[in-house]
């Protein structure tokens, strides 16, 4: 069914005008508030879920038109480039994993940035050392090929039914006429104040009048409603061939930083052929079998899938809701640590080296893993990896250990539902907060970091490194976009923003969830902490302060406050056909979750 409503490039001049588009850029006035929001609804026709009043409120409408998940999700997730342009948008890339109703199955969509094709395993090195990781960040040498737009491109023709165009509209109205900055917005801007100093495009667009933007205030982008207007118009083609490509491959390879700036900015080598070479990856899903219940993730290049699904066939093995406040914890921490110890050895570009997805996530292999938990010690970290082509049954932990690239703990997580039971899963991002902090001048989009998710150097000297950079190379994630089945039906489906966190936060709200009896908005509200293969847990603190830290503390772990930990959002499918959608009631703010047609107004 297609969309009823005209089609972006016929409607774009009228929005522009109405906004007033003849305004400064980003002309910020205390002239619209924000949506409401809730981090709970419930009801019928299908569900929206993500950390954005305005988002969810862009894929409610598509559903109300008569779109499906896919057109919602895509609108959603345009939204969130405009009101979250700090963790998405068309200058990253993502994750899309979607269950269609109609055949039964979960297909995925590998959206990730791709290193220019003259890149090598040196890229981020100068003189065999390292460069500084900040210095790497706010440079063209950390920008890889945007896969957004393809990705949502692929997701309509493949299973929408709204055209691109149509799909972008809500949000190109948005961004037009502007939405209201909130005290997130307002912080993540004051972090990144500096850089975006030093980037004239990236100055006036964030710090209107050369101050932050206050709270209250209307934050217009014009630029990137006109930009939506040419992917309408173009198609996502606009992106990679064109004057919109050019200027993308421009900015990086003569980053437009302010001549007055001291910082220093490497220039990248993103040319017009890496950008007219790029593709979206249609991949299997990888899928464990939990409880009876049918788990499906992203396989690599993210390392998501494989590390979610390791743990929890390590935690099948235990009936998690039988134990205490604190074994529970216990055996979810020390699962999240050996899974991230293989993680590290074994998972990235598949296209460049062999990543053994099979045996990581074969149940054998999990056993011969978990004989490595005690309920009564804490295993020592770095813990080395096994080896899963060759599971050990002397369950002996051999070998030298792996370290862990840096992630930056942003990204943005949305899900959506429609009354068909078509159900997604995306995960999208620019990496660190405010990406590399530079926007394509004109085009209103910051673009990405990603490629700084590479190792800059082999973690062990001597032992493979997947996760080296290469020519047109993907770096490894940890995104998370999880569904699971019942019996064919779908159950839930959950993820999160956070860096290699989103990891552990995942496996929390399933364990939650299907284990310890908790609802899904309170398996997302529960306090978090993120064990990554460290010697230390990061740890909110709201977990910091649960009765179960002291028996955790006896027997060996060791905490450190990590401040907020990921942003989930998920959606369920209630036994009498109704959906919950549920989003953060805290965290980044609170989050948004909307249904289409609210339990009790029928």
């Amino acid at each position: 069914m297609r969309l009823r409503r005209p089609t972006v490039p016929l409607a774009l001049a009228a929005i522009l005008a109405t906004a007033g588009a003849a305004a400064p850029p980003t002309a910020a006035v205390a002239d619209a508030p924000a949506p409401p929001k809730s981090a709970v609804a419930t009801g019928y026709g299908g569900a929206v879920a993500s950390v954005d009043a305005d988002a969810t409120a862009a894929g409610i409408e598509v559903l109300r038109d008569g779109g499906n998940a896919v057109d919602a999700a895509v609108a959603t997730a345009a939204a969130l480039g405009v009101t979250e342009p700090y963790s998405g948008g068309i200058g990253g890339g993502g994750y899309f994993v979607y269950y269609d109703a109609r055949s039964g199955r979960v297909a995925t969509l590998d959206g990730r940035e791709k290193a220019p094709r003259t890149a090598d395993e040196n890229l981020f090195t100068e003189d065999g050392a390292a460069i500084p990781f900040d210095q790497a960040v706010t440079s063209g040498l950390s920008v890889g090929v945007p896969g957004t737009p393809a990705t949502w491109e692929q997701a309509l023709r493949q299973w929408g039914t709204a055209s691109l165009g149509e799909a972008l509209a809500p949000a190109t109205r948005l961004a037009a006429e502007g939405f209201t900055v909130d005290e997130t917005f307002r912080a993540q801007t004051a972090a990144n104040e500096a850089r975006f100093r030093d980037f004239p495009a990236t100055r006036e667009l964030f710090l209107p009048g050369g101050a932050l933007p206050a709270v209250g205030s209307t934050l217009r982008n014009p630029d990137l409603a006109a930009t939506y207007g040419q992917l309408a118009d173009e198609g996502a083609r606009a992106m990679y061939r064109g004057d919109l490509a050019a200027d993308v491959s421009d900015t990086v390879r003569r980053p437009p930083v302010d001549p007055g700036a001291d910082r220093v900015v490497r220039a990248g080598d993103l040319r017009p052929a890496d950008l007219r070479a790029y593709r979206v990856a249609r991949q299997q899903p990888t899928h464990v079998t939990y409880r009876g219940l049918d788990v499906y993730g992203m396989a690599p290049s993210s390392s998501g899938g494989t590390t979610v699904g390791e743990a929890l066939n390590i935690l099948e093995g235990t009936d998690l809701g039988e134990l205490s406040e604190a074994q529970y914890l216990h055996r979810f921490l020390e699962a999240s640590r050996v899974s991230f110890a293989d993680r590290g050895r074994w998972v990235g570009d598949p296209r460049f080296s062999r990543v053994p997805t099979r045996e990581l996530l074969s149940q054998s292999y999990a056993d011969s893993r978990a004989c490595l938990i005690s309920p009564g010690a804490v295993l020592t970290s770095p813990l080395a990896p096994g080896d899963p082509r060759r599971p050990d049954a002397s369950c002996a932990a051999k070998g030298a250990p792996e370290g862990t690239s840096h992630e930056g703990p942003s990204t943005t997580h949305l899900t959506t539902a429609d009354k068909w039971g078509n159900v997604v899963a995306y995960t999208m991002t620019i990496e660190q907060t405010g990406g590399s902090g530079i926007t394509v001048p004109g085009r209103g989009f910051l673009l990405n970091n990603e490629l700084t998710d590479f190792s800059f150097t082999p973690s062990v000297p001597g032992v493979p490194d997947p996760n080296l950079p290469g020519p047109g190379k993907r770096p490894r994630s940890s995104m998370a976009p999880t569904i699971v089945l019942d019996d064919g039906e779908p159950l839930l489906a959950t993820g999160s923003p956070g860096g290699s966190t989103i990891i552990t936060t995942v496996l929390q709200v399933l364990t939650g969830r299907l284990d310890r009896g908790l609802t899904l908005p309170e398996a997302i509200a529960a306090p978090r902490a993120s064990q990554r293969n460290t010697a230390s847990t990061s740890a909110e603190p709201g977990f910091l302060g649960l009765p179960a830290r002291g028996e955790l503390a006896e027997l060996g772990h060791r905490f450190t406050d990590g401040g907020e930990i990921g942003a989930a959002t998920g959606v369920e499918r209630l036994p009498d056909g109704r959906w919950v959608a549920a989003a953060e009631p805290e965290r980044r703010g609170g989050g948004a979750a909307a249904v289409v047609r609210p339990a009790g107004r029928d």
